[in-house]
Formats: structure tokens, sequence, C-alpha cells
């Protein structure tokens, strides 16, 4: 049996590359039938195409991606799912952004050229993954910046107003309820707990 070739594609349902990834795919050669697409939510990382080509593919395919990361979200599931398909299920996998992650070429089937596509995929996977975590720990410095110059994240506090204060008194007199107070206030219980804690 001939083997197969399949193109695989991986969008966020708030980007719009998918017709990247597969003009890609297509001048590589795939047929349109062959390339499958997942669309997804940053929170949502199921994926029934990737799946669906996993169980189809036999010793001998190729899975054909235009970057890296389209295998995984993050530094070890690319890894994981990179060694299943070319050492579990003897699979081999064209990575377009990057020549040297080829292991259909001849080159790449002996020990040192399976050691240097390994030594590869490491290198760019921890970088990627390091970049993320940079990403991010520059939104958490960015975010106490802002909160160190005043601004004000969220929705804005309820502001008190001078009804809120008789019914404080009331309550510190134990003349009404917290929860009855918070109704008054049009506020839930907790808040008014809050509120009348840091007037202690």
């Amino acid at each position: 049996m001939e083997n197969q070739i399949f193109g695989y594609c991986r969008v966020s349902t708030r980007e719009q590359n998918e017709d990247r990834q597969r003009i890609a795919l297509q001048e590589f050669g795939i047929p349109e039938e062959k390339i499958h697409t997942d669309k997804q939510s940053g929170k949502d990382y199921f994926r029934p195409a990737y799946q669906m080509i996993l169980d189809a593919m036999q010793p001998g395919d190729v899975l054909v991606v235009k970057s890296i990361d389209r295998l995984g979200r993050d530094y070890h599931e690319t890894l994981e799912q990179w060694r299943a398909i070319t050492k579990v299920k003897q699979c081999a996998i064209v990575v377009l952004d990057m020549p040297l992650l080829d292991t259909r070429q001849k080159d790449n089937r002996d020990l040192t050229g399976t050691f240097i596509a390994d030594l590869v995929l490491n290198i760019l996977s921890y970088v990627a993954e390091t970049e993320r975590a940079a990403i991010k720990q520059r939104q958490r410095e960015g975010i106490e910046a802002a909160k160190r110059r005043g601004v004000q994240f969220g929705r804005p506090p309820k502001k008190r107003t001078p009804h809120w204060y008789k019914l404080l008194d009331a309550w510190k007199e134990n003349k009404i309820t917290a929860r009855d107070a918070a109704k008054a206030l049009h506020i839930n219980h907790q808040t008014f707990v809050v509120w009348a804690n840091s007037q202690q």
C-alpha cells in the first residue's frame, strides 16, 4: 500500500491565518482532501481533525505542518507529539518553516540525522515556550507598573453615598442587620461587610 501524506492546520477562532497555512501545504503538493484543520479558542484544545490524522496514519506516512507550534500548545506537548509520530507510529514529519525538521530526507534517517532533527526540535520548542513565558511576564510587569501609576483595572468600585454612613452607624448600634443594610444600599451582603470592616 502506498504511503499517505497528510497536511494539518490549526488556528484559533480569534486568528485568521488558516489560509496562509493551507496555501503553504497546497504549494508543497498536498491535495485539498488531505488537508485537515482544527479551529479552537485558547481555552479549548480539543483537536478532532488532528486525532483523525493520528488514527489514520500508518508506518511510513507523512504529516506536514507549516510550523512546529501546530503540533502542540507548549514545549512538552510538542515534544510528546513529535515522538509519538516519529518513534511510536514510525511516520515522518515535515515542518515547512524549518527544513531541518524533515524526517523524510534520506540524510535524516541515519543516527546523526535523527539526532540533529531531535536537537533542533528541542531548541525550537524551548525557545517558543520561553518566549510565551516572557510575554506573560512582561504583561504582569506592565500591569504592576500601571497599578503603581494609579491605573485602575476591573470594574470601578461602588461609591459610598451619605446614606451608607447612616446605615453603617445604625449597624454598629445593632439597629439594623448587615444583610438589611446591604439590601437598602443595593449591594450584596459581603460587600457591606468588607466596607464596614474597612471602617474599623
